[in-house]
């Protein structure tokens, strides 16, 4: 190195911890120059740890076992990994994954320890004196500004669109050279984190997994805590028996369907495997699979009951079914007004009661809450009724029918759920903030089609509300940024503990469906789901091609 004056100059990049760039070497080549107190203290802790010998980067270990944990979840094979608060060290790609890992899993870490990147040109000066690969960095800051909880959030909000930019033009202009490092990227901005489903996370990243990854710092290193063969092999195996069980799962429904005679249902859409695709991209575990299969069938007869309120039956048939399902107790000599009603009521009832005892009342009331806003939209198409968009939304986020889905799985993912809870604001609240969010992505992709079919719309109804002053496009900007509010509102009540008294397990659930619902309706109507999602679900990794022994 030069003189003095150089190694003040090289001072200005000191870290907190009393070191220059994390490195043992260099910073005892300053201690030798500068005899600097924060230099000496810095090596003293390391020999104190190591003894006889010291790392060539010192910390790294903390960004390790983040890096880990991260490896297992992308696997889906993590547990129950977090036992205490993690070190938030001063290594920029560390900070975002800790940032992640623990605001996810429900710590209540600020954001503020980001708000120094907020803006592009802070971060490549924070970069001088780093080995860290840019794009990697800014990976994983992009990632965590996706995690926007609260309104005074705005850093991050700004962070997102500046690295959501860079890591476009790094594709773009073609500068990652890392084949799996550039579909890490890809799939970061293909893939929100509000509609990532865990399963095609997990057989992505199972593929793009390399064992010999080498890192390039100080020195070239290979991390076995990082880059471990034992892991992706075991991820391989597990996905593969869960894939086995979601696909007898799926047999077992097809036989239901015929059972319940839902085939003769022309009018209706009714296919186990696209119902079933949101379940196990979601709950994939073996010991989910009685809320796997209560979530598709609820699903199944969802769309059916959708289909019989909208374009397979009358008036009197739809007053039929509402009765039916209000009277429940019924005998064999019951008169139906339609072999279409029979079917569906039938089938309601035993979907009912294969469910716990604690959940039948709410169940029943479920159905009843949906079968009734189904028949007030039919009766103001009918009436030619033009609702306030109050009047709409109120009535919307029942009709959208996810009640019946997800509020009778969560009886079955684990924690008890007391009527105290269930009756609980919190609970009302992520089920509404869930549902409207829905029924918007819905209405934005299907209100040509349902403009043709004189259906009720929120996009239209949007304009029309307005004055017709507004665009189509207005609207949906407009109704977008609702969905954006309603998103970050249920995200923020699913990661906070504080004064929470629905069980995170129970939370998420709602969270998962909302993921599944951004990602459905991102490209299609929400049940056209594309060839390659169910392809990744139902096609099992080639051991042989990832050579697993």
């Amino acid at each position: 190195m030069g003189g003095l004056s150089d190694w003040k100059t090289i001072m200005n990049y000191q870290r907190k911890n009393g070191s220059l760039f994390n490195s043992p070497s260099t910073t005892a080549a300053a201690l030798i120059h500068l005899q600097d107190a924060n230099c000496l203290n810095y090596l003293q802790m390391l020999l104190k740890k190591y003894e006889d010998g010291v790392p060539t980067i010192y910390p790294l270990d903390v960004y390790t076992r983040l890096q880990m944990v991260e490896n297992l979840q992308k696997m889906g094979i993590d547990r129950q990994w977090l036992q205490g608060d993690e070190e938030i060290i001063l290594d920029l790609t560390a900070c975002a994954l800790a940032f992640q890992l623990l605001r996810t899993s429900g710590y209540d870490v600020s954001s503020d320890v980001l708000t120094r990147f907020v803006e592009k040109d802070q971060y490549l000066d924070s970069l001088k004196g780093q080995y860290k690969d840019d794009t990697t960095a800014v990976l994983e800051l992009f990632k965590a500004s996706q995690l926007v909880i609260y309104p005074n959030e705005s850093a991050l909000e700004e962070q997102n669109a500046w690295s959501r930019q860079f890591l476009q033009q790094k594709l773009s202009g073609g500068s990652i050279k890392d084949g799996n490092l550039r579909k890490q990227v890809i799939n970061a901005l293909t893939f929100p984190y509000h509609a990532s489903l865990d399963r095609i996370v997990n057989k992505a990243y199972l593929r793009e997994y390399k064992e010999d990854d080498v890192k390039v710092a100080k020195t070239s290193y290979c991390c076995p805590n990082i880059s471990n063969k034992d892991f992706r092999n075991l991820g391989v195996i597990d996905f593969n028996i869960c894939q086995s069980l979601h696909q007898e799962e799926i047999k077992q429904l097809e036989r239901w369907k015929r059972e319940f005679r839902l085939d003769r249902l022309k009018f209706a859409r009714k296919e186990v495997v696209t119902c079933a695709l949101s379940a196990t991209a979601m709950l994939f575990t073996p010991k989910l699979s009685d809320a796997r299969i209560s979530w598709i069938k609820h699903a199944v007869i969802t769309y059916v009951v959708d289909d019989f309120f909208y374009v397979g039956s009358s008036q009197q048939e739809q007053e039929n079914l509402i009765h039916l399902l209000d009277k429940w107790d019924i005998d064999e000599d019951t008169e139906y007004c339609s072999e279409a009603v029979e079917i569906i009521f039938l089938v309601l009832r035993d979907t009912i009661y294969e469910t716990a005892d604690m959940a039948l009342k709410r169940q029943g009331r479920c159905w009843m809450d949906v079968l009734k806003t189904m028949g007030k939209e039919a009766e103001w198409g009918r009436d030619k009724v033009v609702p306030t968009m109050d009047e709409y939304m109120e009535n919307g986020f029942d009709s959208f029918a996810l009640g019946p889905i997800v509020l009778p799985t969560l009886y079955l993912v684990g924690p008890k759920l007391s009527e105290e809870i269930v009756a609980s604001p919190e609970y009302h609240g992520l089920y509404k903030l869930m549902s409207t969010c829905g029924r918007l992505l819905n209405d934005i992709q299907t209100y040509e089609r349902e403009a043709k079919e004189g259906k009720l719309n929120a996009v239209p109804l949007h304009i029309t509300h307005h004055g017709g002053i507004i665009t189509e496009e207005d609207s949906i900007k407009e109704l977008r940024e609702i969905i954006g509010e309603n998103r970050k509102k249920l995200l923020r009540m699913i990661l906070e503990t504080r004064d929470s008294g629905v069980p995170r397990a129970c939370k998420d659930l709602f969270w998962d469906m909302s993921q599944v619902l951004h990602l459905f309706y991102s490209n299609g109507d929400g049940f056209s789901s594309p060839t390659e999602l169910v392809t990744a679900i139902y096609m099992p990794i080639d051991c042989n091609e990832m050579k697993i022994e």
